[in-house]
C-alpha cells in the first residue's frame, strides 16, 4: 500500500510538468510528499536506535530539505548543499557494516565515470557553482561507490541482498543527478521530469529498502 502511494504521489510530481499536465502546484504538494513517504517506508525497517538506520533517515531527511528548496527558483545552490549532506549522510550508513573503500574498484569506477560527467558538462557550469558542483559530485560519487563496496564486501546472503538495493540505489542517484545537470547546464531533455524523478524516487525507495525489514 505504502509503495502504491509513493508511485501515485511520484506520478502527480512529475505529470505536474509543462510537457504533461502543466499544474505546477501538483509538484508543490506531491514532490515533498512522495519523500515523506518514503521516510516513513525507511522508519519502518531497521532495528530502533541502529547507526546505519539513523544515517539513512538523515540522508532521507536531507533529501526532503533538498526537494522544497529546489521548488524554488533560487533554491538551486541551497539544494545542492542538502543532497550533499543527504550524500554523506548515506556514505556513513554505507560504512556500518562495511569499512570505507575496501574495495578499490567501485572507486576507481565511480571516479572515471564523475570526471566524464563533469568533463561533458563542465563549459556549461556557471563559474559562480563550479566549486559547489565539483564538492557535490565527489560526495555523490564516493557514496555510490562505498554502496557498492558494501554489496560486494558483504558475506551473509541476506545482508548482501539488502546491500544490493543500496548499490543500484545509489547507482540510479547519480544517473538521475547526471540527467538534471545534463537538463540544467546542457540541453534540455525531451519528458526530463520523467528520468530525472523517476530514477530519484527509485534511487530513495532502494536505499530506504536496504535496511532490513523489522520483525514483526
Amino acid at each position: 500500500m505504502l509503495a502504491l502511494a509513493v508511485l501515485v504521489a511520484a506520478g502527480l510530481a512529475i505529470a505536474s510538468a509543462p510537457w504533461a499536465l502543466g499544474q505546477p502546484w501538483l509538484n508543490f504538494v506531491f514532490k515533498p510528499l512522495a519523500t515523506v513517504l518514503i521516510i516513513v517506508h525507511a522508519w519502518r525497517r531497521g532495528v530502533p536506535g541502529d547507526m546505519q538506520r539513523r544515517a539513512v533517515l538523515a540522508g532521507l531527511v536531507l533529501s526532503l530539505a533538498g526537494d522544497v528548496a529546489l521548488l524554488f527558483a533560487q533554491g538551486f545552490v541551497a539544494g545542492l548543499v542538502a543532497f550533499l549532506l543527504a550524500h554523506l549522510a548515506y556514505l556513513v550508513a554505507f560504512t556500518r557494516r562495511v569499512r570505507l573503500a575496501a574495495r578499490a574498484g567501485p572507486f576507481v569506477g565511480y571516479a572515471l565515470l564523475a570526471a566524464l560527467i563533469l568533463g561533458l558538462l563542465w563549459p556549461s557550469v556557471p563559474l559562480a557553482l563550479r566549486v559547489p558542483v565539483v564538492a557535490y559530485v565527489l560526495c555523490l560519487a564516493a557514496m555510490a561507490a562505498q554502496a557498492a563496496v558494501q554489496w560486494l564486501g558483504t558475506a551473509d546472503a541476506d545482508q548482501r541482498a539488502l546491500a544490493r538495493r543500496a548499490a543500484i540505489g545509489g547507482a540510479l542517484f547519480l544517473a538521475s543527478d547526471a540527467l538534471l545537470a545534463t537538463n540544467r547546464f546542457a540541453l534540455p531533455l525531451p519528458a526530463s521530469s520523467l528520468w530525472v524523478l523517476g530514477t530519484y524516487w527509485t534511487a530513495q525507495w532502494l536505499i530506504a529498502s536496504s535496511l532490513a525489514r523489522r520483525a514483526a
